[in-house]
């Protein structure tokens, strides 16, 4: 991977950068991507958000009406033209790549469009981009779960080898190989005076925060069992995850593109956004926790039916983006929760869902700041 890149002064969450910034962001639809599209929004970005339509159920982005205040664009990252067209028309700055077929237990039942999806559509996403003048800062999201996984008890760093059991791992760490073959061949970063693209990777844990809504995820089976009154069905209680809430590693990609933007090759790489050791907890200890702040009605099983394979233990190791970027974590796993609960609460009360966002946007930042000044 070479040598980090010298630590340069300045570095962290600056919201006066963002202003006026154009954005295009893939998977703004989704969980993650509706959050980041309305943090963008409210720090005054110019955001072009290119994906799949939002599911017909429940979900953020419609609930917080997202695609207030940016351009949203209904398409498939596996539609290079369609791709290719969007990008154009947005003409942006800074891309960050979000869209993907994001369940491990989806991979298993559906290998052949998760491939599709993660793979072929980062390549088409460098594929625009290669097209695309202007273009100075690409953040390609993947995942923890790209490296090739020994149970190990520490975190994993940024060299270490990719992998990935099942099918949604793997093709997250072939979009990781991607990457690196399109910054190698098209943007090297001993030529960036030549072509101006910066392109960075980066890797975030388990992340849960209010709105998610997805299948199959802990947090939005938590509160739909507490909520209809039924206990949650927990496949893996003793599976160890890096847990987050979404602002932590949303804001490391915002500091990333910062720093690709304005420094260019020197932030070119990898990079990892997890939690402090002492947060990354079994899921029981989740469940468990979650329900003493739910109350007396939650309760939880362990599902005994025949899974697909899942990781045991797995942990990041984020001392470069530490050290590097200035970037940390600002909550503990506990106020996490708390937010998470807070947030699902004064949805079903009534709350407004755009409303509940941006406010724990804004409180997050001044997290932030504040530790800036410490």
């Amino acid at each position: 991977m070479g040598q980090w890149p010298r630590t340069v002064e300045g570095l962290g969450m600056n919201p006066a950068f963002w202003q006026g910034k154009r954005v295009f962001l893939t998977g703004h639809t989704g969980f993650k991507g509706s959050w980041l599209s309305l943090w963008l929004q409210a720090m005054g970005a110019q955001v072009s958000g290119f994906a799949l339509a939002p599911d017909a159920g429940k979900s953020l982005f419609t609930q917080a009406a997202v695609n207030q205040g940016m351009t949203s664009t209904i398409g498939d990252v596996r539609d290079l033209a369609a791709l290719q067209s969007a990008m154009a028309a947005a003409q942006p700055e800074i891309v960050i790549h979000m869209a993907a077929q994001a369940l491990v237990r989806t991979s298993y039942s559906d290998p052949v469009s998760t491939y599709a999806t993660n793979v072929m559509g980062t390549v088409h996403l460098f594929e625009a981009i290669r097209h695309t003048p202007g273009v100075r800062a690409v953040v390609n999201v993947t995942t923890d779960k790209c490296y090739e996984n020994r149970e190990w008890v520490w975190g994993y760093r940024e060299n270490e080898p990719m992998g990935g059991h099942d099918p949604y791992s793997s093709s997250k760490a072939c979009s990781e190989l991607v990457s690196a073959s399109f910054r190698n061949s098209f943007f090297p970063v001993d030529k960036f005076a030549q072509h101006g693209v910066a392109v960075a990777t980066a890797r975030a844990g388990n992340v849960i925060g209010g709105g998610d809504y997805a299948a199959d995820r802990l947090i939005p089976d938590i509160v739909a069992a507490f909520g209809a009154g039924t206990p949650v069905r927990i496949r893996n209680p003793h599976a160890v995850r890096p847990w987050q809430h979404v602002m932590e590693p949303l804001c490391g990609y915002l500091m990333l593109a910062e720093a690709l933007h304005e420094h260019g090759p020197r932030f070119a790489e990898a990079w990892n956004f997890g939690p402090n050791a002492d947060d990354t907890q079994p899921v029981e200890w989740i469940v468990r926790h979650m329900a003493r702040l739910w109350g007396p009605q939650a309760r939880w099983e362990v599902d005994g039916g025949e899974h697909p394979h899942e990781a045991h233990t797995l942990r990041l190791d984020t001392s470069k983006a530490n050290r590097l970027l200035h970037w940390t974590p600002q909550m503990n796993i506990q106020t996490a929760l708390d937010w998470v609960t807070d947030w699902y609460r004064d949805a079903s009360q009534g709350g407004s869902a755009r409303e509940l966002t941006l406010n724990q946007i804004r409180a997050y930042q001044e997290r932030v700041q504040l530790s800036k000044k410490q």
